[in-house]
C-alpha cells in the first residue's frame, strides 16, 4: 500500500523540507487539538504558517496527509531488542512503547483515530496494515530469538505471542489511560513471559530508561 500520495509539483517547483516538516508538525498538533472530524487543511496551514497551496502540492487531501503521518509514526525507530534474554527484550520493548505512547500528542491522537477508523475505511485499512506489520516485525523477531535460545517452546505461535506482548500495554495507555510505573512494567514482563510459557532460569537484565 502506498502511504505517501503526493502531487507532482508544477513546473520547476521545489518542495522545501523545512516546510514539509512544519506541515507535519502542525498536522499532529491540530489533530490532537480538534480530532480528525474537525480537522481542516486551512487550520493546518495557519498553524504551520504556510499557504494551503503548499499543503496541496504535497498531499491531495487531509485524509492523505493523516494516512502518511500514521504510517510514518508506526515505523518510528525503536531500540534494538536483543539483550540476550526474553525478559530483557520485553522490558526494553515495554519501556520504548510506553515512552512513545506517553507523549501528550500520541495520547490524544490515538483514541481519536481508532474511533475515526470505524467511520473511515482508508484510515481503518492503514491502521490495520501498518500497525499489524510493525507488530509482527518487532514481536516476531523477539519471539523467534527466544525460541532459538530455548526460552520459549518451539511450537510457540508468533501471532498469539505478539497479541499477548502488545495488547496489555496498549490497552492501559491508549484505552484505559492509566498511569505506568516501573513496578507495573516489571510485573508485566513477568506476566507476559509466564503467559508465553517462558523458562525462568535466565536472569533478567534491567533495561536502561528511555530518555526523552
Amino acid at each position: 500500500m502506498t502511504t505517501e500520495k503526493r502531487r507532482v509539483p508544477a513546473g520547476a517547483a521545489v518542495l522545501r523540507d523545512e516546510i514539509t516538516t512544519a506541515i507535519r508538525r502542525a498536522l499532529m498538533q491540530e489533530l490532537a487539538a480538534v480530532g480528525y472530524g474537525r480537522l481542516s487543511i486551512e487550520a493546518v496551514a495557519r498553524r504551520a504558517g504556510v499557504s494551503k497551496t503548499a499543503i496541496y502540492r504535497r498531499w491531495s487531501s487531509k485524509l492523505d496527509l493523516v494516512v502518511e503521518i500514521v504510517a510514518a509514526a508506526a515505523h518510528g525507530k525503536l531500540p534494538v531488542l536483543d539483550t540476550g534474554t526474553l525478559r530483557g527484550d520485553l522490558a526494553l520493548l515495554f519501556q520504548a512503547v510506553a515512552h512513545a505512547l506517553r507523549h501528550p500528542l500520541a495520547s490524544q491522537i490515538i483514541p481519536d483515530l481508532l474511533a475515526e477508523a470505524a467511520r473511515t475505511p482508508a484510515i481503518d485499512e492503514t491502521l490495520r496494515q501498518v500497525l499489524h506489520a510493525r507488530q509482527q516485525e518487532i514481536g516476531g523477531r523477539l519471539v523467534s530469538r527466544a525460541v532459538q535460545r530455548g526460552e520459549l517452546p518451539a511450537d510457540t505461535d508468533p501471532d498469539t505471542a505478539v497479541d499477548l506482548i502488545v495488547g496489555p500495554l496498549y490497552w492501559r495507555l491508549a484505552i484505559a489511560r492509566l498511569p505506568l510505573t516501573d513496578s507495573y512494567l516489571d510485573g508485566l514482563v513477568e506476566s507476559v513471559a509466564a503467559g508465553l510459557g517462558a523458562t525462568s532460569s535466565v536472569p533478567v537484565p534491567r533495561a536502561a530508561p528511555i530518555s526523552g
